[in-house]
């Protein structure tokens, strides 16, 4: 299966921010950096999500943090392993710290996916373990793990591994209290100087706060926390399953045969143009978010030839 990042190895050198001083330049000095800005080809454009449809709405720029956001049991995991399955499709490489489940559950979550039925067969998973290796790695540690650690299990991945894209799943698992506004805020701030320095994408799962009902998608206003948080990143996305319509269908009850199952909420995207509400389709036997209620499951990872 994929490389795991075992808790045995030594952070310390990584324990301590090494951001230099910050320099005063002149425009000259930025000319290449604005030209690429707006005619840059499109892989550089940043990497993009798995559905097709969301490909001219929203990129995963290097130097960048996203916040993904949502409730409980709505999928923000899942959502982050089709992700991780479509970085890894273009030659990307991505590490998910999830200290809130064991590796080898991640690991089949996302072979399910990739395979797009309930139960991959052993030569598939083979298959899997031979293309994401050293391109889809975990961190195996569950547990609450300290704010300076998971900072500096981020600069480890990204300058021993090169390891472009971290997920961090969740920031109620970074060992700050939901109170300490303070610590969250100094932590978020790291990371966001961190993926810029070492130009990588950090994903970082937050969770929402308790809703009257899950009817409607929370926004980056309910995110549970400090305020400072969506203040801080690039990127806030949430992760609604519509709950409601699931409920009418194992009741036997009505509900609108044209609703999405599901959706992408991009609340900010700071150096995009686009923000809105992406409708998507849930497959339950594979796990997978689809971009319509027609279609089957989506290919995330060819493991032949």
């Amino acid at each position: 299966m994929a490389t795991m990042i075992s808790d045995s190895i030594d952070f310390s050198a990584y324990m301590d921010d090494t951001d230099a001083a910050h320099k005063v330049r002149s425009t000259e000095a930025f000319v290449d950096d604005v030209i690429r800005h707006f005619h840059a080809p499109e892989e550089q454009q940043g990497a993009w999500l798995p559905w097709p449809k969301t490909r001219t709405l929203i990129r995963l720029r290097r130097g960048e943090v996203t916040l993904w956001n949502g409730m409980n049991g709505h999928g923000k995991s899942l959502a982050l392993g089709m992700i991780c399955m479509g970085l890894v499709q273009q030659g990307e490489s991505a590490c998910i710290a999830s200290m809130e489940m064991k590796p080898a559950v991640t690991l089949a979550r996302i072979c399910r996916q990739s395979y797009g039925d309930r139960r991959p067969d052993a030569d598939f998973i083979r298959g899997f373990s031979k293309k994401t290796n050293r391109r889809l790695w975990l961190y195996d540690q569950q547990g609450t793990v300290k704010a300076a650690k998971m900072l500096a299990i981020v600069r480890y991945c990204a300058d021993q591994l090169k390891i472009g894209h971290i997920v961090i799943d969740s920031l109620l698992k970074c060992g700050m209290g939901e109170d300490d506004y303070n610590g969250q805020k100094a932590f978020v701030d790291s990371l966001t100087a961190t993926a810029r320095d070492h130009d990588i994408h950090v994903h970082l799962v937050a969770h929402a706060r308790k809703q009257q009902d899950e009817k409607a998608p929370p926004g980056k206003m309910d995110v549970r926390g400090a305020g400072a948080i969506t203040d801080q990143v690039d990127n806030v996305v949430t992760v609604w399953r519509n709950k409601a319509k699931e409920r009418a269908i194992q009741e036997g009850g009505t509900y609108d045969l044209k609703a999405p199952d599901a959706a992408l909420i991009c609340d900010k995207q700071r150096n995009g143009e686009w923000e809105g509400k992406i409708p998507l389709w849930f497959h339950s036997p594979s796990g997978q978010f689809i971009e319509n209620g027609i279609d089957g499951p989506m290919t995330l990872l060819r493991i032949d030839g």
